[in-house]
């Protein structure tokens, strides 16, 4: 599953294309769950990406500098170590 929450975007339609016409200091929010594939990948010479699919085909992907990318394993390491979820 999908989710977007859209904050005050404002969008136009036009000729069959889409166009963002609305200011650029506006944000957006997107969550991807019941996620079915995972591939961890260099994007680039610098970065780390991770793209997420559920079983609609649905897909996100995040481009991570190494620090962060190391930030996110160090995160999932403490919590196999402290938490249940894992179990």
């Amino acid at each position: 599953m999908l989710t977007f929450d859209f904050k005050q975007f404002m969008f136009e339609l036009k000729d069959g294309a889409i166009k963002h016409v609305g200011a650029s200091n506006n944000s957006a929010t997107v969550k991807l769950y019941d996620i079915e594939a995972i591939d961890v990948r260099e994007f680039g010479d610098e970065r780390v990406k991770v793209a997420f699919e559920d079983d609609d085909g649905n897909e996100v992907e995040v481009a991570l500098d190494p620090p962060e990318a190391r930030e996110v394993a160090r995160g999932i390491e403490m919590l196999e170590d402290e938490s249940n979820i894992f179990e």
